[in-house]
């Protein structure tokens, strides 16, 4: 398996997990996610406290932050990384499914060896396929 795929499978993973967390908090109480929200603000408190420099961001993280601030008032909660760079990785990923979505349609290029393959069979065959009129002379 490549280093590409390798990654590619981790990051969706990273999201699968995020996002059963997200569908398993639904059925919680709002106060046990009070809790939860206090008790992670608190530890997130300490780390600023400690002036500690996060490690940076994985791109399971992004996606995931970049999606929820679609559904939360963001700006008041973000700690780790500067509002700008929120809204970059946003257009990133929108630059990302826009390019993916406006892929040239249609059949794929035939490589050149094939084509050469297909010339030389033509060319030492000339009874095959369709003939060819010589358009009517005035």
């Amino acid at each position: 398996m490549s280093d590409t795929a390798r990654s590619l499978l981790r990051t969706i993973l990273a999201i699968t997990r995020d996002v059963a967390s997200l569908a398993s908090s639904v059925t919680r109480s709002r106060a046990q996610l009070a809790a939860e929200s206090l008790f992670l603000r608190k530890q997130l408190a300490l780390y600023q406290e400690r002036q500690l420099k996060p490690r940076r961001a994985d791109v399971a993280t992004r996606i995931i932050l970049a999606g929820l601030s679609r559904f939360v008032e963001w700006r008041h909660l973000l700690v780790i990384v500067k509002p700008e760079t929120l809204i970059r990785w946003h257009r990133k990923g929108f630059r990302l499914f826009w390019r993916w979505k406006s892929r040239a349609p249609g059949r794929p290029a035939i490589p050149a060896d094939l084509r050469r393959l297909i010339a030389t069979i033509a060319a030492a065959n000339r009874t095959w396929g369709e003939e060819n009129e010589s358009p009517p002379s005035s």
